[in-house]
């Protein structure tokens, strides 16, 4: 009986791929808990499992306590931290260890067992969290497609599925792990095929100078089973980052879309320089002038006519993915829209400054030196320095009103404080005041 348990450990070790001593110490506690239980007892059980002789041995032992002292669990903690306690130990007959008592042992062995497998799978996978693995589809419901790194069984959520792919039995995907969970069961082991950070490491697969670290991929702008932009930078001068990453005649982009199912991936060049960087981003389309609007990260791309939808893409697709990918919000206008929107810009600037009047047109308008005037106007806190400068139009008004009856400032006049009545003005006052 004893070598057909051991062998049964061997097995075990084998199958759940859990070390022999963790199986062992397990196997020691549950037979130690089992008969204390069967038999009503405080000793501590030591159970010795020999593999080599393949022979299992029960012993039971309980400290030997100074004459005096108390059969406690105090005084035995203060004996151990003295490190003074010592044991009396006596073998047990093991056939004495009924069959009750070798169901509940098994029944706790098995328990065991089952926690630290589930322990050991938990901890390896936590700490892979971010790496590509290669699975085999096993089934799938109505939603969720589950497949299988060797023993383990990972779910693949819908969320995380390529829209349209196809998950057949038997079928190899490669899968990047998303997130490790303790459950009440077995771990949940949440791998994606949608996350951009797969196509890096696909990238990291196929291309030994991205591996390296000679080509740094910056940015990753996905949209699954569709389009995927990244943006690549080479660390070596004498490397060109899109063309190690296309490989020889496109071997290596290649196998990378073949494992997306046919996903287009564009490389482009990134840049520090923002406009270079855009128009980059943009590729396939050739643009032929970038706007940019930093304070808002916004950039008013113009595009010959014939490059217009290209930079477009379908359904927007094309400027959208170089949004994401730069960080930037772009606008695309094609050259014959940015032309009338410059048109547009100029006459209303042209209209802005038709309002305005400058001050020897307003000196004459009312009847006063050209001095006298920015006189004035230099005391209510308007910046002009000659009779060629200019105000705007209402300003100009406000100071017509002023100087003909209005009392207080031009600063009060703009805020509304003042309620003048033109027929209380006196002309004859006003013409003195000026003289």
């Amino acid at each position: 009986m004893n070598g057909e348990f051991i062998d049964a450990l061997q097995q075990l070790q084998k199958e759940k791929d859990i070390p022999l001593d963790a199986l062992i110490g397990t196997v020691e506690a549950a037979m130690g808990s089992a008969y204390r239980k069967h038999f009503g007892v405080e000793e501590d059980i030591r159970v010795e499992i020999d593999t080599v002789n393949k022979t299992v041995r029960m012993f039971a032992r309980r400290p030997i306590l100074p004459e005096g002292a108390k059969a406690d669990e105090t005084t035995l903690e203060e004996l151990k931290a003295s490190g003074t306690v010592e044991y009396e130990e006596h073998e047990l007959d093991m056939d004495d260890f009924g069959r009750i008592a070798a169901q509940t042992a098994k029944q706790v062995v098995m328990q065991r067992i089952r926690e630290a497998e589930r322990e050991i799978v938990y901890t390896e996978f936590s700490h892979r969290v971010g790496e590509v693995v290669t699975g085999e589809v096993q089934r799938r419901d109505a939603r969720s497609v589950f497949v299988t790194l060797g023993k383990i069984e990972t779910l693949l959520p819908s969320y995380e599925q390529i829209p349209g792919e196809p998950y057949r039995f038997g079928d190899r995907v490669r899968l990047y792990i998303l997130d490790v969970r303790k459950t009440t069961k077995n771990p949940q082991i949440i791998v994606s095929r949608t996350h951009p950070a797969l196509v890096t490491k696909l990238f990291e697969l196929e291309v030994p100078e991205v591996y390296d670290g000679i080509v740094e991929i910056k940015a990753v702008a996905r949209e699954p089973g569709a389009r995927t932009k990244i943006a690549v930078l080479s660390h070596d001068p004498q490397v060109d980052p899109v063309g190690a990453c296309v490989g020889h005649r496109g071997t290596r982009v290649q196998s990378i879309v073949d494992e997306l199912r046919g996903e287009k991936i564009d490389i482009v060049r990134y840049s520090d320089e923002t406009k270079e960087y855009l128009k980059s981003a943009l590729s396939p389309a050739r643009v032929s002038q970038v706007i940019l609007d930093e304070p808002n990260m916004a950039a008013t791309v113009i595009a010959p006519p014939d490059q217009l939808s290209l930079a477009i893409g379908r359904r927007g697709q094309n400027v959208r993915l170089a949004a994401q990918l730069t960080g930037w919000r772009v606008d695309i206008r094609g050259e014959a829209d940015a032309a009338l929107a410059a048109q547009a810009a100029s006459a209303a600037t042209e209209e802005a400054k038709e309002e305005r009047i400058r001050i020897y047109e307003l000196a004459k308008r009312l009847g006063v030196e050209n001095k006298d005037l920015i006189e004035i106007l230099q005391e209510e806190g308007i910046e002009v320095t000659s009779h060629a400068s200019t105000i705007s139009e209402e300003q100009a008004q406000m100071l017509e009103t002023l100087l003909t009856g209005g009392e207080g400032t031009l600063q009060e006049l703009e805020d509304g404080k003042l309620d003048l009545d033109i027929e209380d003005i006196d002309i004859e006052d006003i013409e003195l005041e000026l003289e």
